[in-house]
């Protein structure tokens, strides 16, 4: 009775399971009948969807705005208007019989094409103080990237069984102490936001204690002008007018207290607060905190160490493009900053020495390749700051020439001081009819008072080019 009734329970259950498999084929190929059926129904436009036969259209745009073309430094100016000499020379003999300016004066007038409309003394070599500036930006604008960044990185690496991060500065004086901001010059790459950037990757790799050293070696040993070592035009304390070119600072070294509080536009900078003289390594202890405040354990004090050659940054922040950051030299008449774009001249050149020395050399060169007139030229530095420097108004003015025309003279130019508007010259105006008319370099020492600049005259007619000495 069990073997019997057995046998009969497996014959009803192998028909079931055929019954299965049968229904399931049938259902599967009904399921591909209506897809491929509802897809042709697609293609054909009878039923919704995505697929189509129909030609897609071309699509049209309106014709675009019509671009203006590049022009000169003042757009619509005609450079071809000559200065009046008489009213030209009666301005040269107002200047030297006004009291205070005394004898030893230099001064040239030229109209945008290059004719002499007055002058004095214009070949006799005079000190230049930071209308020396104006070389170095024309210098730095034929020779550099105007258009590039100093970027501030930081590398991963293992030293005898410690991690070591490695700060590595690339010329950026203009770091912001806390995140960066993107709407300044100063301050536009942040040491918070490169210590967040840098935390994150050393918690990616599980890594919650470091050493940390920091990179300055980008401009060697020598840092400072052999004249403002020896004293000179700043009676030998030079400490807040100049600091130790170097591979990062933070806020140009500006060393703001309660006496002398910072501004609230950081891009200000008015004033001469006492400079730090190692920003290199202010910076890499900021750092440290604030690797400490992200939750990184830093042992020990930052130690200065070359950055690994064979590893690639984890994290970076970047400067302003070195465009922004020469107008803002001179506008302030940075005198650390001027250096510097002197020693990246030298860098860039690669046949000059790595030193103050190599960047004046440079300086000199892409000046005499540019076709700039350099005769009575002597450069103790690339600031004007150090006593030394000579030079003719005749190379003033020759450099504001090629200011004014289009070409890599433009950064150089657009950084310039606007009477009654921005930078040194400001507020250095006595006439309201001047203002916003007269972009120049100002030039202020102990015994020098020196200004050069061009001049835009009413009416779209060409501008004036002028250059003062002694």
């Amino acid at each position: 009775m069990v073997v019997a009734k057995s046998q009969g329970n497996g014959r009803t259950s192998r028909r079931s399971r055929a019954s299965r498999h049968v229904t399931v084929a049938i259902s599967s190929l009904l399921t591909v009948a209506l897809f491929a059926g509802y897809c042709i129904a697609d293609i054909a436009d009878v039923a919704p969807g995505m697929l189509t036969m129909k030609p897609v259209p071309d699509v049209s745009f309106a014709k675009p705005a019509t671009a203006n073309a590049g022009e000169t430094i003042v757009a619509q100016v005609d450079l071809s208007k000559s200065i009046n000499a008489g009213q030209a020379t009666s301005l040269v003999n107002e200047l030297l019989s006004t009291q205070g300016v005394g004898q030893d004066v230099s001064v040239i007038i030229q109209d945008a094409q290059g004719r002499t409309a007055a002058e004095h003394e214009a070949d006799t070599p005079r000190e230049p103080a930071s209308t020396m500036k104006t070389l170095t930006a024309l210098a730095a604008s034929a020779t550099l990237n105007m258009a590039s960044t100093l970027d501030t990185q930081t590398f991963i690496s293992t030293d005898d069984e410690r991690t070591v991060v490695t700060l590595k500065g690339n010329g950026d004086m203009l770091l912001s102490a806390d995140v960066s901001d993107s709407d300044h010059v100063n301050g536009r790459a942040g040491l918070v936001t490169l210590a967040q950037a840098t935390a994150a990757a050393l918690a990616q790799r599980g890594i919650g204690s470091v050493e940390l050293h920091y990179d300055d070696t980008l401009f060697g040993e020598n840092r400072i002008p052999q004249g403002l070592e020896d004293g000179g035009s700043v009676s030998g304390d030079y400490t807040m007018y100049y600091t130790p070119v170097s591979s990062m600072a933070i806020d140009g070294g500006r060393q703001y207290s309660d006496a002398f509080p910072a501004p609230s536009d950081p891009d200000d900078s008015a004033g001469y607060p006492e400079l730090s003289q190692h920003t290199a390594i202010d910076v890499a202890q900021r750092f440290a905190q604030l690797m400490q405040d992200n939750g990184i354990t830093v042992n020990g004090e930052p130690t200065a160490a070359a950055a690994p050659s064979d590893a690639s940054p984890v994290a970076s922040v970047s400067s302003a493009t070195l465009s922004e950051i020469l107008a803002y030299t001179l506008r302030h008449s940075d005198n650390t900053l001027a250096e510097e774009f002197g020693r990246l001249t030298a860098l860039a050149k690669q046949d000059v020495p790595n030193s103050p020395e190599g960047g004046t050399q440079a300086v000199r060169a892409a000046l005499q390749e540019l076709g700039v007139d350099t005769a009575g030229l002597m450069m103790a530095d690339c600031s004007g700051l150090s006593d030394g420097s000579q030079l003719t108004v005749r190379t003033l003015v020759s450099v504001q020439q090629r200011n004014l025309k289009t070409g890599v003279g433009a950064p150089a130019a657009e950084g310039l001081s606007i009477t009654g508007l921005v930078g040194t010259a400001a507020d250095r105006y006595t006439d309201d009819k001047a203002a916003g008319l007269i972009r120049v370099k100002t030039g202020s020492l102990t015994h020098v008072t020196s200004m050069t600049g061009n001049v835009s005259r009413l009416g779209g007619r060409s501008s004036g080019l002028c250059g003062s000495g002694e």
